[in-house]
This record gives structure tokens, sequence and C-alpha cells, in this order.
């Protein structure tokens, strides 16, 4: 079969004025933005809204390992099997950041023929977006400075700045770095994130209109007085114009996948280091308009999937009504102990060991009182043995394993999983019910998450980090929710301890306020909110072709 980024070229992509006529979105708020892309005009569609809300569908997945889990294909197959049974659906996906396309990980736009396009548009600049994500959240930053360099009339603690820079590119000598010197203004310690793990970011994904998002803005806190006071965006007026810089971005993305399903995607935080959700306002442009909306959440069920029923959900009022829990067996052999150039033998006895893992995210997920089906993610060499031991595995956690193919076959490699997941939306079931209540304290919400998710026998906390935890609470941040930033590959703070990580130390070296996102974010064992490029980064195979044809994107 060709590769994921031939199959996408060789794609012809239908009009996406009848992409969206598919679930209702009338041609008029379709604006094209070039060929097989384009941005929908939410002003016209709340002037004709019909209160309609259809039923979230969120795809989440066993910890992630360098074998592949296929998470993103798996929604994307997901929504063109529920297309295929002639269910009004619509895919919703965050948008890739340039940081994994030129890094390690790669794209975000799925595999084989379960994929959306154009998909080198997509894994590249697409529409611009996350450059304007970057330009506002800069300018902020700049604007801190020059206030500084102008008189200080706020009472800036230039000790106390707590506003960094960020760029879309893994960079990790830019992590630590000291601003104005030469004379060009005060010398500070400062630092790059990656812009998934910006607040701007954060805050574009969350917010409701634009209106919310330039309140939301307005609160970032940017620095310290000496006597702890807070000094925010709105009080260096630059909401304004940050506001400005987002306002095309903001608008959702439409695109397609290669059977005609719409795709809105919007919005990139990472779920390691933010909340790994695409934006509210493409959700409920979605909900709004399909009867199934396909969603996802980043990385493994212990960051994504708990950050999109404790963040998002809880911020936006969203009730989602069925999971689909994403394994293959490659991985599962892999958390059971078995090294990457091994995975094609056959070893129940990892398998077994490997599927300690995929129980303990059920057991997981089991406690939000959302009903869950698990997708076995088909690969050419799984053996029929191997299968059937995760399908009595999963019968014993008391729900389904499905095998799918969508990879090789499209949506009609996902037709029982679709028909499954129809069955799980028509089940009246429990209440959706987040983790932890709003009032619990700051610090008793990241012990909670990290004893009853990650299984932790003790959270550690370094002395900086409960000192900013205790004088939030004291500020009135206290039902603020936690965002955990820690390793993907473990439940543990351990990138090496795979499988079911169980009676470990959390460490929180220390934690960020996101007061305009509205969160709190706890920063655990070595994560990094600037990633760096591998030895071989994936930038050094990607060119161009004689034709002008992108090519080495995957």
């Amino acid at each position: 079969m060709l590769d994921d980024l031939a199959i996408a070229q060789a794609a012809r992509p239908q009009p996406l004025s009848d992409v969206a006529a598919r679930i209702g979105i009338p041609a008029g708020a379709v604006m094209a933005y070039g060929r097989a892309k384009a941005k929908i005009d939410t002003a016209r569609l709340h002037q004709v809204s019909t209160g309609h809300t259809g039923a979230l569908i969120l795809v989440t997945a066993m910890s992630p390992t360098p074998a592949g889990e296929g998470k993103t294909t798996t929604t994307i197959g997901l929504g063109d099997g529920l297309a295929r049974l002639g269910k009004k659906t619509a895919i919703c996906l965050r948008e890739p950041s340039l940081g994994p396309c030129f890094g390690q990980k790669g794209g975000a736009t799925g595999g084989g023929h379960a994929q959306v396009i154009p998909m080198d548009d997509i894994n590249l600049h697409f529409t611009g977006d996350f450059h304007a994500i970057t330009a506002a959240h800069n300018l902020l930053a700049a604007m801190v400075d020059n206030h500084l360099y102008w008189g200080n009339s706020l009472g800036i603690d230039p000790r106390k700045v707590v506003w960094r820079r960020v760029m879309d590119m893994n960079d990790r000598a830019l992590r630590q770095i000291v601003t104005g010197l030469g004379g060009h203004g005060q010398a500070l310690e400062s630092g790059f994130d990656i812009t998934v793990a910006s607040e701007v970011m954060a805050i574009f994904c969350l917010a409701r209109d634009l209106a919310d998002l330039q309140t939301r803005l307005g609160a970032i806190i940017v620095a310290y007085r000496k006597d702890h006071s807070p000094v925010t965006c709105a009080d260096l007026q630059a909401d304004g114009a940050m506001t400005a810089l987002l306002k095309e971005a903001f608008e959702p993305n439409l695109v397609q996948t290669l059977e005609g399903t719409p795709a809105l995607i919007h919005g990139g935080p990472f779920a390691n280091i933010a909340h790994g959700c695409n934006s509210v306002i493409a959700t409920q442009t979605a909900l709004a308009h399909a009867d199934y909306v396909v969603t996802e959440a980043g990385f493994g069920a212990d960051l994504g999937a708990e950050k999109f029923f404790n963040i998002k959900c809880r911020k936006a009022g969203l009730s989602p009504k069925a999971v689909v829990l994403v394994a293959t067996i490659r991985s599962l052999k892999m958390n059971g102990g078995l090294a990457k150039a091994d995975l094609a033998k056959a070893d129940l006895d990892a398998l077994r060991r490997g599927c300690t893992n995929l129980g303990q995210h059920l057991e997981n997920l089991a406690g939000f009182g959302v009903p869950v089906v698990v997708a076995i993610n088909h690969f050419s060499q799984d053996r029929a043995e191997e299968i059937a031991e995760v399908d009595a595995f999963v019968a014993a956690h008391g729900t389904r394993a499905i095998l799918c193919r969508h990879w090789a076959d499209g949506g009609a490699g996902t037709q029982e999983l679709a028909e499954a997941v129809v069955a799980l939306v028509g089940q009246s079931g429990g209440p959706f019910t987040p983790l932890y209540a709003d009032g619990l304290p700051l610090k008793d919400k990241i012990e909670t998450v990290a004893r009853t998710i990650y299984r932790a026998g003790e959270v550690a906390f370094d002395k900086i980090a409960l000192t900013k935890l205790a004088r939030w609470q004291g500020a009135g941040f206290g039902d603020l929710p936690v965002c955990m930033a820690k390793t993907q590959y473990s439940f543990s703070t351990d990138p090496a301890r795979l499988g079911a990580a169980q009676g470990h130390v959390v460490q929180v070296r220390d934690v960020r306020l996101c007061a305009g996102a509205g969160f709190v974010v706890a920063l655990c064992g070595d994560i990094m909110t600037m990633p760096g490029l591998p030895r071989i980064p994936a930038a050094e195979a990607i060119g161009v072709t004689a034709d002008g044809q992108i090519k080495g994107l995957f």
C-alpha cells in the first residue's frame, strides 16, 4: 500500500460547501481558505441556531509507546464508520504542532485510509492559527518589557515577571535565556515554551466567543509586585490587540476525511504539558449541527481523558456520551516488557503483562460514569490468539474489545465499532461525573489526580510549589481545576516505568497559575515545556520534489 502522504496527495477532495452541508452548515458560513480548507463563520451560524445538541464521543488511548497506538487514526476511522451508517457525523481534532512534525512524533492527521486532508497543509502552516497564537503571546511579552523600559508605572517587580515567550518549534537552547542585554532594556531571566504550552493557546481552546476570549486574555497574570499582588494583561492594556490578532484564527477550521466526513480541526494544546483538547468553539459548532461528534484528547487516558473530563467538560458544560479506548497488540506487548525490535514475535506472557496498563485505564475511566468500549487498532502481524487474549481481558472488565481495520479499509473497517458506539450512546447510564469538586483545595486536587488516576503512593511537593498553592488558594483561585504536566509514557513520572505503575512517588517541582485559561498547572518530574529535537530529527527527511510536492512528511 502507498504511504500516508502518497494516499493523501492522491485524494480528490469534495467541495467543502458540500462537506459542510452534510451536517447542515450553510454554504454562506463556509469561508474558503485555499482549495481544500476553510474557516467557519460562526456569527452566521448563531443567527440560525436551532438548539440542536449531538452526542459527544471521546476517543482516548492506553499509555503511548514508540510502537504507536493510532488514536487520531481511530478517531477519523470511527467518524467515517458512523457516516457509513448514515449518521450525521462530525470529527473534532487538534491542529498539529510543527515541533513534533519536524522532531520525532510526526504529524497528526491519521494514517492509511483513515486520514484528514490536505495532510501536508494541516501538518505544516494550515490556516496560520498557531502563528497568530504565537504572535499574540509574544506581543504581550514585548509589552511587559516595554512597560519596564518606560518607567514601570504599575510597580512590577522585575524579579517576578512570569510571562515567558513561545515558538512553535522544539528548541532546547531557548528553555532558559536572559533578555535585555546590550543596554536594550532591563536584563531579565526568562525562557521559551513551545506554543502549544502557551496560556494563550489554552484560552483560545476554552473561550466560548470573542468577548470571552478577550476577558480571559485580560485575566492573564504576567508578573507580580513586591507585595505579591498580580499584574495582568488587562493592566497593560494588551488584551484588545491580542484579540485582534486572534480574531480570524478563532473561527474553526473545516476540512474533510478521505471519505468526505466533515472535520473541524482547531487549536492544539499538548496533553502532557497543557490540557490536550481541541477548541470548545469547534466542539460546540459540531454539536450544534451533527448528531454524533467524535473527538480525541491527547496521549493516554491518564492525561488526555482526565483533562478532557476535569477541565474541558467542566468549563464548557459538556456531557460526553461514550468513550473509545484505543489499544494495539504491539503497544500492549511493549508495556509488558518486550523490546520494540521484538514486537512482531508471539509472546502471550508479555501481552498479558501489558494488559495491566489497559486495565488500569479502564478502571480509571469507569469512575467518570461514561460507558467505554475498547478499539483494537489492527496491525498485519497481530495473531488471532493475541486478539482473543485481549478480548477476554477486556470482557473481564465489563466491556467489549472490537478489532478495527480502518488503516487498511477506512470507514468500512470500523463498522462494528461504530455500531457499538451508537448502542452506548443509546444507553441511559449514569451521569457524567468529574473526578473532584470545584471546592476541593488545589493541593488536594493534585493529590487526588496523582493517587486516583496515576495510582501514586505519595505526592511530594517542592517548597516553592506549596508556597504558590497556598498563596493562590488564599487569593481566590482555589476553585480552579488542575492541569497535570508529566511524562505521557507512564502512569508514573518515570518514562521508563511502563505497564501499570502503582505506589510510586509523584514529584511536583513547581506550579503555574493560568488565571485566564482557568486552571493551575502542576509540573511533575522532569517534564519540559519546551521539548528538544531527537538525535536524528524528522526534518532531515522532509523536502519538496521537482514538481512542488511535499515529501518525507508523516
